[in-house]
């Protein structure tokens, strides 16, 4: 992977000097990861005016872990912890990338500002008081959206674990067990299976709590005749996954339950099938949201149906009624849409999938486990 990191460092590079910017230093964690393959605890990357590019952590923090083996000597990056580096003394590595960069002769130092803490954007600017620090904007995020095929085949990884932790779960005995339990449980399974760790904070949810979005797990106890919604997901490799799937605990749904779940579903269909290269992130917003507020339910609504997923959960496109912007293909995004009834319980069905044109199939469905109203 060490040339695909070094082409994406390139690529940025290229960009940011064609906007005057002669150094750039990267911040987010997600964005140092796809730039280098490691993921190093408070690392900053900082690709110089002299075009010599420097990871700098803070002292013992390592070299990190990722798709690159530390010991790798094909990627030119050059790692320099601040237990080492002298001339500032700053405990700050982004003030030491600063430095760095001033005394390697740039004037101008793209940051992400949206990254920056206020006090940090300070500390840059005292560190380097004649360098002119310039706007990163989402540049890293942008390149991040369409994934290579590597990106693809962990994505791929992650959703299988997913799905196999949530078939096993199925497969127990659920009636009289905590929410927090089902998640410690399901958490397992993923690290079981595989899995870095859990791509984001597993939701077990039933009874009244069942539907929401970010429900926290507490000790409700699941009961015959509830709604038991699951959103979960695995990290393999530092890529993320999302599946959210709601069943009915006991013999037999209720008749509300069948309609409810029946109108996601079809909303959670409209949106699928609306991924495809060229779309308009809105629209394919519109197409799964339109069905649920037809239904009366478009005040209770998220404000997104999906979002994109990779490096993080949560990354661009958001698909959402103001969101502007196309989809390419080989983006992955979720779709999901969700209905909560206060004091009753709701319905979520949530899927990774990849966009793909139509002669090719059609949007890739990375999530498997089946969306068919069990009982359990």
């Amino acid at each position: 992977m060490s040339e695909v990191h070094l082409a994406r460092r390139a690529r940025l590079r290229e960009r940011c000097a064609a906007a005057g910017s002669e150094a750039v230093l990267v911040s987010r964690p997600a964005n140092i990861r796809y730039l280098t393959g490691r993921a190093v605890p408070g690392a900053v990357l900082l690709l110089g005016a002299d075009g010599r590019d420097t990871l700098l952590s803070p002292p013992g923090a390592g070299t990190g872990t990722g798709a690159e083996p530390p010991g790798d000597t094909t990627d030119p990056l050059h790692c320099l912890a601040l237990s080492g580096y002298a001339p500032g003394r700053t405990a700050d590595p982004a003030a030491a990338a600063a430095e760095v960069a001033a005394a390697a002769g740039a004037r101008v130092l793209a940051v992400e500002e949206h990254d920056l803490t206020v006090a940090r954007h300070r500390a840059l600017a005292a560190a380097a008081p004649r360098l002119r620090l310039a706007d990163l904007d989402r540049a890293v995020e942008q390149q991040r959206l369409v994934k290579d095929a590597e990106e693809l085949a962990a994505l791929r990884i992650a959703a299988e674990i997913t799905d196999h932790a949530l078939g096993e779960l199925l497969e127990s005995i659920l009636v009289g067990r905590t929410e927090r339990h089902l998640a410690l449980e399901l958490e397992r399974r993923l690290t079981d299976h595989g899995a870095d760790g859990p791509a984001f904070p597993t939701c077990v949810a039933t009874g009244g709590n069942s539907g929401l979005a970010g429900h926290r797990p507490t000790d409700r106890r699941v009961a015959e005749g509830d709604f038991l919604t699951v959103c979960l997901g695995a990290v393999y490799r530092g890529y993320r996954c999302r599946i959210g799937r709601t069943f009915v605990v006991g013999p037999a749904p209720a008749d509300w339950q069948v309609e409810l779940y029946e109108l996601v579903f079809a909303a959670q269909r409209a949106g699928r099938e609306a991924l495809v290269p060229g779309a308009e992130y809105r629209r394919v917003d519109r197409a799964a949201r339109q069905r649920l507020a037809a239904a009366g339910y478009g005040e209770t609504l998220e404000p997104y149906t999906g979002r994109g997923v990779g490096l993080e959960i949560g990354e661009d496109p958001q698909l959402s009624p103001a969101a502007m912007g196309k989809l390419d293909a080989c983006v992955p995004v979720t779709v999901e849409p969700g209905v909560h009834l206060p004091g009753r319980g709701g319905v979520r069905i949530d899927d990774t999938l990849v966009v793909r044109p139509q002669a090719d199939g059609g949007p890739e469905l990375l999530t498997i486990t089946t969306k068919e109203l069990l009982a359990l």
